[in-house]
């Protein structure tokens, strides 16, 4: 399936094709025109939409916050437009793109289709985005985001060798629970700590980050794992270079082993929003 977005212009590909042969990614340039300008969009959101918005619709809330408090705020909006947009792209090309669905497991490591490229690209350049806002903004956000950005980047970055691109779109279905993290997150900051808005969200939060990240990541990596390792032993024409394969397995088991230390705070975290008024009634009664 073609990559429903015209082709970039010739000088970008031009001015693009020396990073892509330092780095061996050959499709790069072909969706530089989708990873530069979602760099771009998502700098222009976090530094004047967010802000903008944010004033407006929460005047009593967003002008109040300390720097540190902005900041994430500014990122989890970021990510709730990121969230909605690449979880879409993604499940259209899913269900869309026929080439993709027929490949066999040698396909599945070293195919390439220009749909999955595009969806590729924009998940590449909020990727490069974020890590910049991470290192940028460490103190704030913390190793664990930064650590997490960095291995996303490379992760997806290698779609473009290609390398997994199938199971790179796979692996963009993460974001499902996104929507439902930042409202929690967003509805803490507007005093709706502990409403059942925030109960049902939350439970929504756990059912479709355990579904999405937990269970369906775990599984995606394993069929990725095998399918790595077919290509691996064949040692044909075009084997797979150890490397490549250690970089990318051992970035994909760090998002994992991240996926549930931070399912364990969720659930920490989320349990403490309702069991707090509980506590604060028993003591009224004694």
């Amino acid at each position: 399936m073609h990559d429903p977005i015209p082709p970039p212009s010739a000088s970008l590909i031009k001015a693009t094709q020396p990073l892509a042969s330092v780095l061996a990614l050959r499709t790069l340039p072909f969706h530089a025109h989708e990873i530069l300008p979602a760099f771009c969009f998502y700098e222009f959101v976090n530094s004047f939409v967010s802000p903008y918005v944010s004033t407006r619709l929460f005047p009593q809330t967003y002008p109040q916050l300390s720097r540190k408090k902005k900041i994430n705020w500014n990122i989890h909006f970021v990510s709730m437009i990121q969230s909605c947009f690449i979880n879409s792209a993604a499940l259209w090309v899913i269900f869309a793109d026929r080439e993709r669905r027929s490949m066999d497991a040698t396909q599945r490591v070293w195919g390439y289709t220009g749909a999955s490229g595009m969806v590729q690209g924009f998940a590449a350049g909020y990727f490069a985005w974020d890590l910049m806002a991470s290192i940028k903004d460490v103190d704030v956000h913390g190793w664990g985001a930064l650590i997490h950005a960095a291995s996303a980047l490379v992760v997806t970055s290698l779609g473009f060798r290609p390398f997994v691109n199938y199971y790179g779109i796979n692996f963009i279905l993460y974001e499902l629970s996104t929507p439902f993290l930042n409202i929690h997150w967003f509805m803490d900051k507007v005093g709706m700590t502990g409403t059942r808005a925030q109960l049902i969200n939350g439970i929504t939060l756990l059912a479709t980050f355990g579904g999405s990240r937990l269970v369906w990541g775990v599984y995606q990596s394993v069929n990725m794992y095998r399918d790595i390792w077919h290509a691996y032993s064949l040692r044909g024409e075009d084997p797979v270079p150890p490397w490549l394969a250690v970089a990318y397995v051992a970035s994909n088991t760090v998002l994992n082993v991240l996926n549930f230390y931070w399912f364990g705070r969720m659930v920490t975290t989320v349990k403490k929003r309702f069991d707090k008024p509980e506590a604060e009634s028993a003591k009224k009664k004694r």
